[in-house]
């Protein structure tokens, strides 16, 4: 399967070609829980600033933060980071960028498009771009900047597959999923994962049921929190009490807590997000054991494009929205159980990419990035 027998493709350059008009800033020390690059050979300086989970989320944060690194060792620009760990650290340390000098400031997650919406408008020669949304005003309605450059993703799309997956791998004819916060860039995934299920059930005239989400009423399971991994572990208890066999967190570093349940019962399993769960829990042999698969978003890919473009002087606002036509979003390999996803489902989900690529199985979430 294209997005599944092997890693998402890169996005090419082209495709996010960008570019920053800012004058190049003095090298600085980190600062604010930031550090910088230390004799990057460019006088373009490239920050960001993360979302509350922190740089070792094994998710956006994490995935993003590589991007990052991935254009210091490649590009030669330098680099400063600041690590946010509540809410109230957005506007600082994103204004904390702005002082240091940053050519292009690039926030992470839906949560800091206020506070990336302010700063943009008050420091219109410094380039920015936000993962998972748009600038927003401080009452949340969409901006639209000429400095800020929207990396969304479509990631309805990969969802849909991963709920046929999960459809087609229950043994107890029950399946699940919850959200960390109730936000757009959350329940996108849960969507797509509760329509792949609905799919599978109308292809095959099963009955699959989900817990954990209603996608007509656009309520279920939300932990309220990045952070909290307790919750985490105690709605996926929940959820494998109650019979269901696969669990889809969208909850960021909460989803260790879906981790740490499935690996107390016997044949659980857990789809994870954004990044690949896999890669990045390979220091716990026994979490990559219950790891069946995850919805991927390229968000390493994008940002170093981002920085590329811009550091070579092709700066542009228009969004960038990643599908699983330009590889943007996908599905991550099944690792260890390759042997045991049939080949019958494998070719199945060979097809559905196809027809949802080709538009004749529609995927539709109200939490879709404008314009899909």
């Amino acid at each position: 399967m294209k997005s599944i027998t092997r890693a998402l493709a890169l996005v090419g350059a082209g495709a996010l070609t960008l570019a920053a008009c800012g004058t190049a800033p003095e090298e600085t020390a980190g600062s604010n829980g930031g550090s910088d690059a230390g004799g990057a050979s460019s006088d373009y300086k490239a920050c960001m600033v993360s979302d509350a989970g922190g740089w070792d989320d094994k998710s956006f944060n994490e995935s993003s933060f590589k991007g990052l690194e991935n254009a210091k060792a490649d590009l030669g620009v330098e680099t400063q980071t600041a690590e946010s760990t509540t809410v109230s650290d957005f506007a600082p340390n994103i204004n904390n960028m702005v002082t240091q000098g940053c050519d292009l400031i690039i926030t992470v997650g839906f949560l800091l498009a206020p506070a990336t919406g302010a700063a943009a408008q008050e420091n219109p020669d410094t380039d920015f771009a936000i993962v998972d949304s748009t600038a927003q005003d401080a009452d949340g309605a969409p901006l639209e900047l000429e400095n800020v450059k929207p990396l969304e993703f479509n990631t309805a799309e990969a969802a849909f597959l991963a709920g046929y997956l999960a459809a087609g791998m229950t043994e107890t004819g029950k399946v699940a999923t919850y959200g960390g916060v109730d936000i757009p860039t959350v329940t996108i995934f849960m969507d797509g994962y509760v329509d792949g299920v609905a799919h599978y059930n109308e292809t095959h005239g099963e009955d699959v049921e989900v817990l954990g989400w209603n996608k007509e009423t656009q309520s279920g399971s939300i932990v309220g929190t990045f952070e909290d991994q307790s919750k985490g572990k105690a709605v996926s208890d929940e959820f494998y009490n109650a019979g269901a066999d696969i669990v889809m967190p969208v909850a960021g570093p909460v989803g260790a807590g879906t981790l740490a349940s499935a690996k107390e019962g016997e044949n659980r399993k857990v789809i994870w997000v954004d990044a690949d769960g896999y890669e990045t829990n390979s220091a716990d042999p026994e979490a990559q054991s219950v790891i069946l698969t995850s919805v991927m978003k390229e968000m390493t890919v994008g940002v170093e494009d981002v920085i590329a473009g811009a550091a070579g002087g092709e700066f542009d606002a228009t969004p960038y929205v990643g599908t699983l036509e330009n590889g943007g979003v996908g599905l991550a390999p099944f690792h260890d159980f390759e042997e045991d996803v049939p080949a019958e489902l494998t070719e199945e989900l060979d097809a559905l990419e196809q027809e949802i690529i080709d538009g004749t199985v529609k995927v539709e979430s109200e939490a879709a990035p404008a314009g899909v």
